[in-house]
């Protein structure tokens, strides 16, 4: 068996808060402590010199989409257009590189953040403009909340029968079933060797960033069951875990799902509702700049409860995409009535998951607590889209939008949190990650860096069902899945004062972080270990022969 001992730097574990080395033997963490006992116990390892670098346990993204999130990486990106003109500009520049029979893949534009003296200027273009800028070639513009899309005529003709399926727009943008049509077209005008690409341009571009596992949230109407597959057949050495968005009614059906598409669970983008940048998330009262609207839903309470139902029966994993506080009510509701039947022991045992649970009530988070869910959330939706003026307050007015988002009280509540970036929706970047939760744009609604931190790490192990207090964690007997990063300052703070005080007290014996204050330096990862393999090497850390 072959020991690496890594000296000289600050890791971070809960074993000793103060630790400088870590000693791996092949895929295991075997000993934390200082340098010199590090180098008394383990003589004949082989040294690598941390030069003051931090190691921390690799992080967990519990909720991207590979494939479109490498496509959107080599597509067209339209995140930076100020107004409809402004997006039809880029688009018209991109399309004339773009060959006649190509599929134009490009994402990321939201009218919610668009400035212009010209109101119709705020509107998305509608296909006449876009059939202008990209002449005969299919093209895809999908919204930034992936629940809507502007498509050209080329690609509409894809999709028999489109202008009968709901959330139809014969100039505007697409939702709904009229939505998932257009994107299954261009999913299929994507080439096998371009998909394929794509993924490993994703997973390389995570392993860089100290990634050493995500779970893809696919489904019939996101990548389909080809796509899903292939991401689960992917050898770059970021480990996957695949959730599969299609409901079951009974025992029988979802053993035949688990069977046909390999996945660990059927949860993940589960769609009860949609997004609120669409309007499509399901609300109780209407959109405050939509008053006729109230959003979509896909699934019912009795919908809701016959999918848990049948999963754990199973005691396998379910959960479902929530936004809006209807969709909440209808998922809470059915978690009551089968936590009557079954008691909530056996419900928590299944590790069932709630994608995004943005709108929660103070008795819904008990409900969540009592049943054992875990709310997979996106701190850096927060960051992009709440507070003042920002989209959340424009769709849903100032007292709605004030409650989104609260991880502070889900977590006091009890309810398990595990955090992630809805890849393509946001980039991965897991210290953003943290840095959005610590900085929440409500104060109160904030949690410390170390529960943020915790939620990037094992709050993604125990989100794919592993709890056994290891995984995520670098203390002797875990797996060695790590991250060496470059920082400018470790720092121990809370998310108020309170928490602030009692943290930096030497007493509390907090493990220092990388400092996620607004303006600090982004760590950056110079190596990615994962069950022992490097995944990722920047070539700056060096060996120093043995202790």
């Amino acid at each position: 068996m072959a020991t690496q001992l890594l000296l000289g730097g600050s890791i971070h574990t809960p074993a000793n808060p103060d630790a400088t080395a870590m000693a791996v033997t092949d895929d295991t963490v075997v000993w934390v402590g200082y340098d010199d006992i590090g180098r008394r116990l383990h003589p004949e390892a082989e040294v690598v010199d941390l030069d003051g670098r931090f190691v921390g346990p690799g992080f967990v993204d519990s909720h991207v989409h590979l494939t479109a999130t490498g496509l959107a990486q080599s597509g067209l990106d339209l995140s930076g257009a100020h107004h409809r003109g402004d997006l039809l500009a880029l688009l018209t520049a991109y399309a004339a590189g773009v060959p006649e029979d190509d599929v134009i893949w490009a994402h990321g534009w939201d009218e919610s953040a668009w400035v212009a003296v010209d109101a119709e200027q705020h509107l998305p273009p509608t296909v006449a403009e876009i059939d202008a800028a990209v002449g005969t070639r299919p093209a895809y513009l999908i919204r930034a909340d992936e629940h809507s899309a502007l498509a050209s005529s080329a690609l509409r003709t894809h999709v028999d029968g489109l202008g009968r399926l709901t959330g139809f727009s014969a100039s505007g943008p697409l939702t709904q079933d009229a939505h998932h049509g257009v994107r299954g077209a261009a999913r299929v005008l994507v080439s096998t060797d371009r998909r394929k690409a794509a993924r490993r341009r994703a997973l390389q571009g995570i392993a860089a960033l100290g990634v050493v596992a995500v779970h893809e949230n696919g489904g019939p109407n996101i990548g389909g069951l080809q796509d899903f597959q292939e991401v689960l057949a992917s050898d770059v050495g970021v480990e996957i875990t695949g959730l599969w968005g299609e409901p079951v009614s009974d025992v029988e059906h979802a053993r035949n799902l688990f069977a046909a598409t390999g996945a660990f669970g059927l949860a993940g983008d589960l769609f009860v509702d949609g997004a609120l940048g669409s309007r499509t998330a399901w609300l109780h009262e209407p959109y405050a700049d939509a008053p006729a609207v109230r959003g979509v839903a896909y699934l019912d309470a009795d919908d809701v409860y016959a999918h848990l139902r049948a999963l754990t029966a199973l005691r396998r994993q379910g959960g479902f995409h929530v936004i809006g506080d209807a969709a909440m009510t209808a998922v809470t509701e059915a978690l009551e009535r089968l936590a009557l039947e079954v008691g909530t022991p056996t419900l928590a045992a299944c590790a069932h998951r709630l994608e995004h649970a943005e709108m929660v009530t103070a008795g819904q988070r008990a409900v969540l607590a009592r049943c054992g869910i875990i709310a997979s959330m996106q701190p850096t939706f927060d960051a992009r889209w709440g507070g003042a003026g920002g989209l959340y307050e424009k769709r849903l007015g100032q007292t709605r939008a004030a409650a989104m988002n609260d991880f502070a009280a889900l977590a006091k509540a009890g309810v398990a949190l595990a955090f992630s970036s809805d890849s393509p929706v946001t980039p991965v970047s897991p210290w953003a990650t943290v840095g959005a939760a610590v900085g929440h744009h409500r104060s109160q609604s904030a949690v410390s860096a170390r529960a943020a931190y915790g939620a990037c790490t094992r709050g993604g192990w125990r989100a794919a069902g592993r709890n056994d207090g290891l995984a995520g964690v670098l203390v002797p007997g875990a797996p060695a899945s790590y991250a060496v990063f470059d920082v400018d300052e470790l720092v121990v703070a809370g998310s108020d004062d309170k928490v602030q005080r009692w943290s930096t007290d030497p007493r509390s014996r907090v493990p220092a972080l990388p400092d996620v204050s607004p303006g600090a330096t982004t760590p950056v990862c110079v190596r990615t270990v994962h069950r022992g393999a490097v995944l990722f090497d920047s070539g700056a850390l060096s060996a120093a022969g043995v202790a």
